[in-house]
């Protein structure tokens, strides 16, 4: 058998993949808060870095996006592969469920990423592409102009806004299950403190979550 094959149909296998997947995405959301945080300094900071993105930095960009569409779909294919593997192991599920080491973000898991997927998706007809603009016309390389049109419709900003909270949740439990996956912590004497995580988590939250809520109370625009 293919050595690449038989290494994804192993669980451990699969799970090493999420754990890189995951921490490719990790880098990737902390890189992108940057950048967003340039919308605080105005329109000329914000849109002078998305046209050096898309200018000079193209090919950094295309690479960028190229790695993580691909740890994307891994991610979510291991992710859906593994869970069907549990179900498959215990199909009746048991009679009580009692959470012990367990977080809500690690509960949340599953359906936090069902719906992060949707905001991904959402999030690049939105910005990237302009096919969907709900607070008015979209206009190519005025990055702050579609920042803030967006986020003054109610509704987007308060899409936005709960999406992030899903995923600060799924990063405090995937940074630290990434870290254990790929051995780069060791066991813990207390498996519910995850303080790197934890402030991965809130940092992305709450950096990701200003950019709306600025808007809507007139720090930004």
């Amino acid at each position: 058998m293919n050595p690449v094959l038989r290494f994804w149909q192993s669980t451990i296998g699969r799970k090493i993949v999420m754990g890189v997947t995951g921490i490719i995405g990790i880098g990737f959301v902390l890189a992108h808060m940057t950048g967003n945080m340039l919308l605080f300094k105005g329109p000329d900071a914000i849109n002078s870095y998305s046209h050096f993105l898309h200018g000079p930095g193209a090919e950094l960009l295309w690479a960028a996006r190229v790695v993580l569409i691909l740890a994307v779909i891994l991610h979510v294919a291991a992710a859906y592969s593994l869970t069907q593997q549990s179900h498959a192991a215990r199909p009746d599920g048991y009679a009580k469920r009692v959470p012990q080491a367990s977080t809500l973000a690690s509960r949340f898991m599953r359906w936090g990423g069902v719906l992060l997927l949707i905001f991904i998706v959402f999030h690049i007809l939105h910005f990237t592409t302009g096919t969907f603009s709900p607070g008015g016309a979209y206009v190519e390389g005025d990055v702050y102009h579609n920042v803030v049109q967006a986020f003054h419709v109610w509704w987007v900003a308060l899409f936005y806004m709960v999406s992030m909270v899903f995923l600060g949740l799924h990063l405090y439990h995937g940074a630290w299950s990434s870290a254990r996956t790929l051995s780069i912590t060791g066991d813990s004497p207390h498996p519910l403190h995850h303080r790197l995580s934890a402030a991965i988590a809130v940092v992305v939250w709450l950096g990701f979550t200003l950019v709306p809520l600025g808007v809507l109370l007139g720090w930004v625009g």
